[in-house]
């Protein structure tokens, strides 16, 4: 009797497996790859921006915002993809636009590192330093790079690039 109910138990689990692997959806993974494009698009563009070159920098920066609009369309509400929504938006020269996209993103998750140094940096470069503070406080007691940067930003011993 007791074999009679281990083999049952074995075929509903090696069943409820097999559903699962047979219903899963692959579009998580085309969203997540959308997403980790556009992130490999960011680190490019900053690292052209180091160098200078404003205008190739540009034209990454433009690509990685096309496919996190897509990411999020898909998938919407994330607040990593909201931050970098915001970034490339920023970095196109949209403020208010990045401003709404990293709203949104804190709406989500309050005190996500990112997003609070990036809109810290937004309210610098919009002179706004009363709520790039704001943004600082809410870092203050993250220990992150992310707290270092925009302090430096803030107390000027570091140019934000826009």
């Amino acid at each position: 009797m007791l074999k009679k109910y281990s083999i049952t138990l074995c075929l509903l689990i090696i069943f409820s497996i097999n559903v699962q692997a047979a219903g899963s959806d692959p579009k998580p993974e085309k969203i997540r790859t959308k997403y980790i494009q556009a992130v490999e698009l960011v680190k490019s563009a900053k690292k052209y921006e180091k160098k200078g070159k404003v205008e190739k920098a540009l034209k990454r920066y433009a690509k990685a915002q096309k496919l996190l609009l897509k990411s999020n369309d898909q998938k919407p509400l994330q607040a990593d993809t909201l931050n970098y929504l915001g970034f490339t938006t920023r970095k196109l020269g949209d403020y208010e636009g990045g401003e709404k996209f990293y709203l949104q993103g804190l709406q989500i998750e309050p005190n996500h590192n990112g997003i609070n140094e990036y809109l810290g940096e937004l309210y610098v470069v919009t002179n706004r330093m009363d709520m790039a503070k704001e943004r600082l406080e809410v870092l203050k007691t993250c220990n992150c790079e992310e707290y270092e940067e925009l302090k430096e930003i803030i107390d000027g011993t570091k140019k934000s690039k826009y």
